[in-house]
């Protein structure tokens, strides 16, 4: 099969080890199911493996790929959950401590083929392509999570998003408008800002820019780079839910801002499979869809990856087989 693998890694140049190229078919251990991808969606992730951030890389060579949609070998049309989880937790899978996303332990779905435990398929919506489908597993999932999980905002309630073109803010400013939020957006390109009113926010602002108000709820994937003024920017008692640090790690922790207006940070990662189910629904009630920047070839999955690495990408990249 035709498959994107990460046969190396660099720090300095990360798609130095990406290749594109024949692969094994997998085989279907008992209780798995195989699923014959028609569309796969590209994340940060899949650039994090290639730089070698958890990823080990005793494991390689590893298919690249957490989010896909495509037809299992009895003809159902799915949408694949990435997170493999111990059988025997009964919890929360993001919490289970034996949890991975595909492409860390078991091979991606940049593929061909991916093989998945049976409980990680869900049915795909018929109104949604299978390449809108596959933009939902991690960002559009990761982006519910935050709102309606860990935010847990409410109609009226106004929220600000960091970061105008990444496949989870994209998501975010979608759901946030469908779910009758105020949706306040920053973002560094004017491009960018401009096709996030198109998307559904109310006001966009430059990085960092002084803001009418303050908000109930920050969205925050870009770390060190907007950590100072997403704290500003709450309200008394308001949550900053943080699922990425693309520009860096290390913010300054701005402690008494924290405790003196009693502000909650909460850590979000991915999304369970009732939550997934959940933001399935809420598409096919609302008729919001996933923002697809382009559909690429599996074949050209380089292509993509640059363009990802560039960071000019306003919406989803997927590749069709």
């Amino acid at each position: 099969m035709l498959a994107v693998t990460c046969t190396s890694q660099s720090a300095d140049d990360p798609l130095s080890g990406l290749t594109v190229g024949e692969r094994p078919d997998p085989e279907v251990p008992e209780g798995w199911v195989r699923v014959h991808v028609k569309a796969a969606s590209l994340n940060h992730h899949d650039l994090w493996s290639l730089k070698g951030v958890g990823l080990p890389a005793d494991r390689l060579p590893m298919v690249l790929g957490c989010d896909a949609a495509g037809v299992t070998d009895d003809g159902r049309e799915v949408v694949v959950h990435g997170l493999v989880g111990d059988p025997a937790w009964g919890g929360d899978e993001t919490l289970d401590p034996k949890r991975s996303i595909l492409s860390e332990v078991h091979q991606g779905t940049l593929a061909e083929q991916v093989v998945v435990p049976a409980r990680n398929l869900l049915p795909k919506p018929a109104d949604l392509s299978f390449e809108q489908a596959a933009c939902l597993p991690t960002a559009w999932l990761t982006a519910y999570r935050m709102l309606f999980t860990n935010a847990a905002v409410k109609p009226g309630d106004t929220v600000l998003v960091q970061g105008a073109g990444g496949g989870v803010s994209t998501a975010a400013i979608a759901l946030a408008r469908a779910a009758g939020l105020v949706v306040w957006v920053t973002g560094r390109d004017e491009a960018k800002r401009s096709r996030a009113l198109e998307l559904g926010a109310h006001q966009v602002f430059e990085a960092g820019a002084r803001l009418p108000g303050k908000v109930d709820a920050v969205l925050e994937t870009v770390g060190k780079a907007t950590w100072s003024h997403s704290m500003r920017a709450l309200r008394p008692g308001g949550t900053l839910v943080v699922s990425g640090a693309t520009t860096g790690p290390d913010p300054s922790a701005d402690l008494n801002r924290l405790f003196f207006l009693q502000l909650r940070v909460v850590g979000s990662t991915m999304g369970t499979r009732e939550e997934l189910a959940g933001l399935l629904s809420l598409l096919a009630a609302t008729g919001v869809r996933p923002q697809v920047d382009e559909v690429v070839p599996l074949a050209q999955a380089r292509r993509a990856f640059e363009r990802l690495a560039a960071g000019d990408v306003v919406g989803k990249l997927v590749l069709t087989t």
